[in-house]
């Protein structure tokens, strides 16, 4: 039988050590790299007529414009290549547009959207990423906490900030730009993973209910052991639709997948490694309790 339980002290090292790498990281870099989507300032969408280098793009967007704006080209559909920048003054962005039509000899019409995000709506956008992020969390709790019992509200919250804290490690060791991608592969993973973690305190719930005299820690043991290959063939075929998106996608798309990935891994460490042992480790916790209150009663 698997003794999940009993090296669960071994199995939570790993994510510690992987998310104090990503503290350093964060640390180190200054914080998080922000998109415009966050940051504010300008994206540039144009269509280049034909396949471009680009690096060769990249520096000549550099050479036309100032050294504080830190611009990114990217390739999105097709021929079409995205540009963002920070803010800019409409006298810039016009000078960068003119000399991007020039140089490739491309019409007006090449120039497909051009779109500009103030600060104030990026700080919006986080304040609503993380509010639909707690949101999401405390009714979890609830849902939970009715369904099972507060504990396993509690542990399956817990695993949840891992997987994120996991994926925001991802962002910070990568340099991947946080944007409203950001958000999306947050609440997905939060709901994959809670639903890998819902299958595992069924079936511990389940199966203590039919031998309520066996060690709790061996009833969750048993339990993970019935589920594991459930959880591994789902993690599998979801697995496999991201990886080809990562390989046939745009640069803009595998910046989604990366995060999501090992957010995906992270949902299904937490489920199989983290959640049944936590929930054991606060049973026999509150069980040592009661035994020293009868025992000083005495």
């Amino acid at each position: 039988m698997l003794k999940l339980v009993e090296k669960f002290k071994y199995t939570v090292i790993v994510p510690i050590v992987i998310i104090l790498i990503g503290a350093i990281a964060f640390g180190v870099n200054g914080g998080f790299e922000q998109d415009v989507d966050f940051a504010g300032g300008m994206t540039m969408y144009v269509d280049m007529g034909a396949e471009v280098d680009l690096d060769e793009l990249s520096k000549f967007v550099e050479s036309n414009t100032p050294e504080n704006v830190n611009p990114i080209v990217q390739k999105s559909d097709g021929n079409q290549v995205i540009i963002k920048t920070l803010p800019v003054d409409t006298e810039i962005r016009d000078a960068l547009q003119t000399a991007i039509l020039t140089q490739y000899e491309l019409e007006d019409t090449a120039i497909l959207q051009v779109d500009n995000v103030s600060a104030t709506v990026g700080d919006e956008l986080k304040r609503q990423a993380f509010m639909a992020t707690v949101i999401a969390a405390i009714l979890m709790l609830l849902y939970i906490a009715i369904r099972f019992e507060f504990r396993t509200g509690f542990a399956a919250v817990v695993c949840l900030l891992h997987d994120i804290l996991i994926m925001l490690t991802v962002y910070a060791v990568f340099r991947i730009p946080v944007n409203s991608n950001f958000i999306a592969a947050i609440l997905t993973i939060v709901g994959y993973s809670i639903n890998n973690t819902i299958v595992v305190f069924d079936r511990i719930r389940e199966n203590y209910a039919k031998n309520k005299r066996a060690a709790f820690a061996d009833i969750v043991n048993q339990s993970v052991k019935q589920t594991l290959t459930r959880s591994i063939n789902t993690t599998i075929t979801t697995l496999l639709p991201v990886i080809m998106l990562f390989i046939f996608g745009v640069t803009s798309i595998r910046q989604f997948t990366i995060p999501l990935m090992v957010g995906l891994l992270a949902g299904t460490y937490s489920s199989v490694l983290l959640a049944g042992p936590l929930w054991a480790f606060m049973k026999n916790a509150q069980a040592n309790r009661k035994k020293k209150k009868l025992q000083h009663g005495r």
